[in-house]
């Protein structure tokens, strides 16, 4: 497999699913973060007035069970019980470092979210402890919305209790799938008798939002089981659903074993077949009364069913990162941690900076990210992008925006920009055609 082969990143292909990241999460490309903006964010911290963005907080928890094949974030599954002390205290030596910073002074967080990892693999007693400190550092009082991932099998009825006890909001399962040979396969910790075992005792308590996380394109998918997955899914009737089509990025066990058996196709479905699941799926839900309202995701009752945090973020929202490899935005600067756990604690217990990389964005750039990103709602406002950033869509982007008509991909409804749904399930195909020419053929990450 040559050097030039894997850089590209997966939007070249058109059928078979190749190595790399294909969805766009992020702009400007993560690959363009350096370590000389660094010291921006430490001047905007101590920039003499407060921020006036919405702000949050993402709180990396970084430890699980396993590691699935497909995985592509900063796990880790060797580390013992000092291991998690050391690391939650580093945390809050990072967190009281923030709380200090003129730039945050007076503000609170509108939204906080616990990902990984897995956020629940730590115990009850850790989880409270943890996030007693935290509100006593800065207060929760004005948060929206609380969201907590969890691996089914890492949850007992107490740990749920202690977790809506703390303030969760939205609970969000990592079920992936309900099949226990794909769970397996893909090396998946839990089983689908502890997917309904969870979930019943968070029905119980009465959890104002429950997710369901699933993977369009595991290995060894197949029709009928996918169909059956939408089943099982219908029949809990939780609050929402986000479904991912798998992608295959450099740092997976899949991508390790194609580079050592010299394959440029990884063993999973082609991209047509995972968006037909997803449009079934999407067409499923949406007879039995749930609305589409991203990429990924139906939700029940759209009125009562949000994601702040990933609304917050999409519209310039401030985000203070905690913990080793995560990261954060805050002023227009984007940031990640140092990516090694000791290389991470070490610098919290010195107090050396644990920033590793930065980019200082421009207004132009900013104005990109946000039209980038919230095409992945399905839907745009002129009026919106007019307003904040004094930008006419139509006039700077109408030959584009005539050529997605002509494709069938757009439809114009007065101030709003729809995709088809056809369009919605591969936007991210798509959304290269608005980025800058420096970003143009560059890895995402």
């Amino acid at each position: 497999m040559t050097q030039a082969i894997e850089i590209k990143p997966d939007r070249e292909t058109k059928e078979k699913t190749k190595v790399g990241n294909y969805f766009v999460s992020n702009y400007p490309p993560f690959s363009f973060w350096n370590e000389s903006d660094i010291p921006c964010v430490d001047s905007m911290l101590n920039s003499p007035s407060p921020g006036t963005e919405p702000l949050g907080i993402y709180y990396h928890v970084p430890f699980c069970r396993k590691r699935c094949h497909f995985c592509y974030f900063r796990v880790y599954t060797d580390k013992n019980s000092n291991d998690v002390r050391r690391y939650l205290s580093a945390t809050m030596k990072e967190l009281k470092t923030y709380a200090a910073a003129p730039y945050l002074q007076g503000r609170k967080p509108k939204f906080v979210y616990f990902g990984g990892g897995t956020p629940s693999y730590l115990s009850a007693q850790q989880l409270t402890e943890l996030t007693d400190q935290m509100k006593s550092i800065i207060s929760w009082d004005e948060a929206e919305e609380v969201t907590f991932e969890c691996e089914p099998g890492t949850l007992t009825e107490k740990k749920l209790e202690a977790i809506k006890n703390f303030g969760v909001t939205r609970l969000s399962l990592g079920v992936e799938n309900f099949n226990d040979h794909i769970l397996d396969i893909n090396g998946r910790a839990h089983r689908s008798g502890e997917v309904f075992k969870a979930y019943d005792f968070a029905r119980k308590l009465g959890f104002q939002n429950i997710n369901i996380d699933l993977i369009a394109g595991m290995l060894e998918e197949t029709d009928e089981n996918w169909s059956a997955c939408i089943d099982r899914t219908l029949e809990l009737e939780p609050d929402c659903v986000t479904i991912y089509q798998m992608e295959v990025p450099f740092n997976t066990t899949i991508y390790k074993n194609m580079k050592e058996e010299g394959k440029l196709s990884a063993p999973v479905a082609e991209w047509p077949k995972k968006r037909q699941w997803v449009s079934e799926a999407f067409s499923r839900l949406e007879q039995a009364g749930y609305s589409i309202t991203s990429t990924c995701t139906a939700v029940k009752d759209p009125a009562a069913t949000k994601f702040i945090y990933r609304d917050r973020l999409w519209a310039g929202a401030d985000m203070i990162a905690l913990g080793v490899a995560s990261f954060g935005h805050l002023g227009g600067i984007h940031y990640q941690n140092l990516t090694h756990f000791d290389q991470y604690c070490e610098a919290m217990e010195s107090t050396q900076p644990v920033i590793r990389r930065a980019l200082m964005t421009t207004e132009e750039e900013r104005f990109i990210r946000e039209f980038i990103l919230q095409w992945k709602l399905g839907k745009v406002n002129r009026s919106y992008f007019e307003k904040k950033f004094k930008i006419d869509l139509t006039q700077r982007y109408g030959e584009l925006f005539e050529k997605w008509k002509q494709m069938g991909d757009l439809i114009e409804n007065g101030d709003e920009l729809k995709l088809s749904r056809d369009a919605l399930l591969r936007v991210d195909s798509m959304l290269h055609d608005l980025f800058l020419p420096q970003h143009q053929d560059s890895r995402y990450v």
